[in-house]
């Protein structure tokens, strides 16, 4: 690494869909909220060439040289063709603690920091929703045809309603929500999971779309429960939306049995959050019960419990 003194700095936060996932990819609404525990950073240093040093994959990418569809070379040309600067002679180190593959928005987050940092050392500034389209394109080389979901909740920084298309809206949390994120120590990227529901769908787009809209309905009631603060209601709205994502075929015996165990120590509710087929479950729970929940969710398997509250406002 460089001894020069940092030129810039950027960081990004992870993030769960709390409700909606895959019927947002076909135009219904989803929610989402940040997860500010888990952070991607980057800094920009003075070197030789335009380098990224991805430290948690032990990889170095020398920009100029990488293929096309490499998406952290993708997120540095990025920077520069929308300022109309060449590669710059920097060392771009990236740290995540956010787990690969798991749902938690890790590849977005990622590229956030990176395009933050770069734009910091450019003295340049871009808005949220620009910023937001360029994660985007790289976001393209992760999963395919991404809902545009993860790029929009860690650039904005705070819980949002999203619909593909439309402007995200930030939503009113009536009570604090307590949540458990349990991961199932199983990787499986989103690409795969939105490839295989795309067949499904393209197989028979009748009985898809049927699912897809029963979701959107149960986001439509989430919200307004969200705003209310009803917990109670908020809980079994997630195990529905667990039957819908299971009936699309994304759920996984190790994210049942997390479900399972959340429900019988006491959470409200409990269902997959992301892709599926792996990656973490959530879990609604009354603040006393947290402890006993997560000690339950270990128990059945979890790799790891973290805890987050979404906050009301005041």
């Amino acid at each position: 690494m460089s001894s020069f003194a940092p030129l810039g700095s950027g960081h990004a936060p992870g993030k769960i869909i709390f409700f909606g996932e895959h019927a947002v990819v076909y135009g219904r609404p989803a929610i989402a909220v940040p997860l500010p525990q888990m952070l991607a950073r980057a800094i920009v240093y003075r070197d030789q060439h335009c380098l990224i040093e991805a430290t948690d994959l032990n990889r170095t990418i020398n920009v100029a040289a990488a293929d096309h569809d490499d998406p952290f070379a993708c997120s540095a040309r990025l920077v520069c063709s929308e300022l109309g600067e060449p590669l710059p002679p920097w060392r771009i180190v990236v740290h995540s603690d956010i787990p690969i593959a798991s749902g938690l928005g890790s590849g977005a987050a990622i590229t956030a920091a990176i395009i933050r940092a770069m734009l910091h050392a450019f003295g340049a500034t871009l808005s949220l929703m620009r910023l937001s389209e360029l994660v985007y394109e790289v976001e393209k080389l992760h999963h395919g045809t991404p809902s545009g979901i993860d790029n929009t909740v860690v650039v904005y920084g705070q819980p949002l309603w999203f619909v593909r298309g439309q402007p995200p809206e930030p939503f009113n949390v009536g009570a604090p929500l307590h949540l458990l994120i349990a991961d199932t120590g199983v990787s499986s990227p989103t690409r795969v999971t939105v490839a295989t529901v795309r067949k499904g769908w393209q197989a028979d787009r009748t009985a898809y779309e049927t699912v897809f809209s029963s979701i959107g309905e149960l986001v439509h009631s989430a919200r307004r429960e969200i705003e209310t603060g009803n917990t109670l209601a908020l809980g079994r709205l997630m195990d529905e939306n667990q039957k819908a994502l299971a009936e699309l075929d994304v759920s996984s015996s190790e994210l049942e049995r997390l479900v399972t165990a959340a429900r019988s120590s006491g959470a409200l509710g409990a269902k997959l959050s992301g892709g599926g087929r792996g990656g973490n479950m959530i879990a609604l729970v009354e603040h006393p019960d947290r402890a006993s929940v997560a000690k339950a969710l270990t128990k059945a398997g979890a790799k790891a419990v973290l805890a987050t509250t979404l906050h009301a406002k005041d």
